[in-house]
């Protein structure tokens, strides 16, 4: 095997540009996904059967087919529905914010419901709201709990961002495959786009065992 770093050099100026992308989609797609995914978590956990109805179908529908299926849904049915036309970006958005969530959801369910009852009784017993009461007791003492789940979540969102590269999302693979039809080759485009998720992936696992060291000594 020998590599050819002139070509490698030659597709830095792309694999930044799409390593810049990559982060940006990762990111959109962390926030709105912990956002909707904390809705979602807590309207499975309504006690009327009935109103957890659809967010039971919702966490079962995205954790129950491929990423992959999702985004062409996203790409081909969704995005053209309201633009008119397909869009990778947006579509990547919007197709990882939903798979996201649906994960998330059950992240925030198993941590919030893993907390005694007595917690809920005694913020209730202080005259707090069932609102106040998740928002002040709850939350704050599971998000401890959940920051191992969310973080291996995240690193997986990362590396499921290379699926957009099929619907000519410009990222890091979408350069890689790029690289790879000009010149012919499939160790140097892959290999790089591999070392670039390493980094990211490494990089946000420091970063999240750095929080939760933090949150334990408080």
């Amino acid at each position: 095997m020998n590599l050819n770093f002139d070509i490698i050099i030659d597709y830095l100026p792309y694999f930044w540009k799409g390593t810049l992308l990559t982060i940006g989609l990762s990111i959109a797609g962390i926030l709105l996904g912990t956002i909707l995914g904390l809705f979602i978590g807590l309207g499975k956990m309504i006690h009327n059967k009935w109103l957890a109805f659809p967010f039971v179908c919702y966490v079962t529908f995205f954790r129950g087919t491929p990423l992959l299926v999702q985004i062409f849904l996203v790409h081909f049915g969704v995005v053209p529905m309201f633009l008119g036309t397909t869009n990778g970006i947006i579509a990547g958005v919007i197709a990882l914010t939903l798979n996201a969530a649906a994960y998330i959801a059950e992240i925030f369910r198993a941590g919030i419901q893993s907390l005694d009852r007595g917690q809920m009784e005694a913020a209730r017993s202080l005259g707090m709201t069932h609102v106040q009461a998740m928002r002040y007791v709850i939350i704050p003492q599971a998000f401890k709990r959940m920051i191992p789940p969310l973080g291996n979540e995240f690193v997986i969102l990362i590396k499921d961002s290379s699926l957009l590269s099929v619907v000519a999302t410009p990222e890091i693979m979408h350069w890689g495959r790029m690289m790879m039809g000009q010149y012919a080759k499939v160790w140097e485009p892959y290999l790089m786009a591999a070392f670039i998720y390493l980094i990211l992936t490494l990089s946000l696992t420091l970063l999240l065992n750095h929080l939760e060291k933090r949150l334990k000594t408080e």
